[in-house]
C-alpha cells in the first residue's frame, strides 16, 4: 500500500468511527422524542401517526443522523465497503452504551462482554478486509453496474422489498421485529452501491473531470435519496415499536450481510482473498454476532459480578442431578403434593429471580 492509499485509508477509517458515533447517539434522541409522543398519547408511527415530525428531540436525532451518514458517505469513497461496514457494530456499542443511561435499559454484565465482542470482531474484520477491485472513474464502475450477477442480485432486492412493503409490513410489522429491520437492510446493500459510485464521482469532480454531465452520476443521486428515504422510514417504524436494544444490532447484522453480499457481487473481492483472510473475515463477523446476542439476549436478566456467587449458591442448591439415584418399589404409589413442590423449589432458588418475574414465561430474541 503507498503513501496515497495510505492515506485514503486512514481518512475513510477516521470518517467511518466518526459516523458509528453519531449515529449510534442518533438513535437515543429519536426513541427519546418518541418515547415523549407515546407519554403525551399521540398516534405511534406504525400506526399511521406523524405526530414526531413536530417533536424537536426527534428531528435532533434526524439530524445527527444525517451527520453520521454523511461522514459514513464520505468513508465510502476512500476505503472499501468490507472495511467501513464492520465499523457499524460500534453504533450498537455508542446505542447500547448511551440507552443505559438515557433511556434506563439495563446493559448487564452479558451486555458489556457483547461490546467487547463487537469491538474485537470488528478489529479482526478489519485486519481481514478484503481488497476490492480498483474503479477509479465512473466508466469503470458502469460496466460494474452492467455485470449479469449483479442486475440478478438487484432485482432479487428490489422485488422482496416490494412484496415487504406492500403485503407483510401491513399485517405483521408491528408483530414482528424482522420485517422493517429487513426492509431497511436489503434496500441498504442497494444505498451502499450507490453511494460508492457517487464517491468515485465526486472525487472525479474535484479532479477536474466533467461528471455532471454523465447520466449515471444523476441516476445514482436519486436511487440514493429514494433509498435512504425508504430506510428512514422504516428504521423509525422500528425504533417506534420495539425496543432500541433488539433493533440496533439486529439491523446491524441483516444490514452488513446485505452489504458484504451485494459487494462481493459488484467488485468481485473474495476471489483474491487468501484462506487465511476468508477465515479471518468469517470469523470476524461471526464474534460480533456472538457479541450482539449477548447485547440483547439476556437484557432482561438482572445479573451482575456482585451477584455471581448469590446465583452460583442457587444453582448448587438447586441442582438436583448431584443427588444419588435410589431404586423406588414397583409397588409404591407416590402422590405429589405440587403446591408444597412450587413452594420448596422456590425457597431453595430452584428458578432463577430474573426468568420468574421478568419472561411471564416467553423467551425473546
Amino acid at each position: 500500500m503507498d503513501a496515497a492509499n495510505r492515506t485514503d485509508f486512514y481518512i475513510g477509517l477516521a470518517l467511518a468511527v466518526s459516523s458509528t458515533i453519531f449515529i449510534g447517539g442518533s438513535f437515543i434522541l429519536k426513541k427519546k422524542g418518541l418515547l415523549r409522543l407515546a407519554k403525551n398519547g399521540s398516534t405511534r408511527a406504525g400506526q399511521g401517526g406523524y405526530a414526531y415530525l413536530k417533536e424537536w428531540l426527534w428531528w435532533a436525532g434526524l439530524i445527527l443522523m444525517g451527520i453520521g451518514e454523511a461522514a459514513n458517505f464520505a468513508a465510502y469513497a476512500f476505503a472499501p465497503a468490507t472495511l467501513v461496514t464492520p465499523l457499524g457494530a460500534l453504533s450498537v456499542l455508542v446505542s447500547a452504551v448511551l440507552s443505559s443511561y438515557f433511556l434506563s435499559e439495563r446493559l448487564n454484565i452479558h451486555g458489556k462482554i457483547g461490546c467487547v465482542l463487537c469491538i474485537f470482531g470488528s478489529t479482526v474484520m478489519v485486519l481481514h478486509a478484503p481488497q476490492e477491485e480498483e474503479v477509479a472513474s465512473l466508466t469503470a464502475m458502469a460496466e460494474k453496474l452492467k455485470d449479469p450477477g449483479f442486475i440478478a442480485f438487484a432485482v432479487c432486492i428490489v422485488v422482496s422489498s416490494l412484496a415487504l412493503i406492500l403485503f407483510v409490513a401491513p399485517r405483521y410489522g408491528q408483530k414482528n421485529v424482522l420485517v422493517y429491520i429487513l426492509i431497511c437492510s436489503v434496500i441498504g446493500s442497494l444505498s451502499v452501491s450507490c453511494v460508492k459510485g457517487l464517491g468515485i464521482g465526486i472525487k472525479e469532480l474535484f479532479a477536474g473531470t466533467a461528471v455532471l454531465k454523465e447520466p449515471l452520476f444523476w441516476a445514482l443521486l436519486i436511487c440514493l435519496v429514494i433509498c435512504i428515504s425508504i430506510q428512514i422510514s422504516y428504521l423509525n417504524k422500528a425504533l417506534d415499536i420495539f425496543n432500541t436494544s433488539i433493533v440496533t444490532p439486529i439491523y446491524y447484522v441483516f444490514f452488513t450481510v446485505s452489504v458484504m453480499a451485494c459487494s462481493a457481487i459488484l467488485f468481485k473481492e473474495w476471489l483474491r482473498m487468501s484462506t487465511d483472510g476468508a477465515a479471518g473475515t468469517v470469523s470476524g463477523f461471526l464474534t460480533i454476532i456472538i457479541g450482539i446476542f449477548l447485547l440483547h439476549a439476556f437484557k432482561d436478566i438482572n445479573f451482575n459480578l456482585d451477584s455471581l456467587p448469590l446465583y452460583l449458591h442457587r444453582g448448587r442448591q438447586g441442582n438436583t442431578w448431584s443427588q444419588p439415584y435410589v431404586a423406588l418399589p414397583t409397588d409404591v404409589t407416590i402422590t405429589v403434593d405440587q403446591s408444597n413442590l412450587t413452594k420448596e423449589r422456590s425457597a431453595k432458588g430452584f428458578f432463577p429471580e430474573s426468568l420468574d418475574k421478568r419472561s411471564n414465561g416467553k423467551f425473546f430474541i
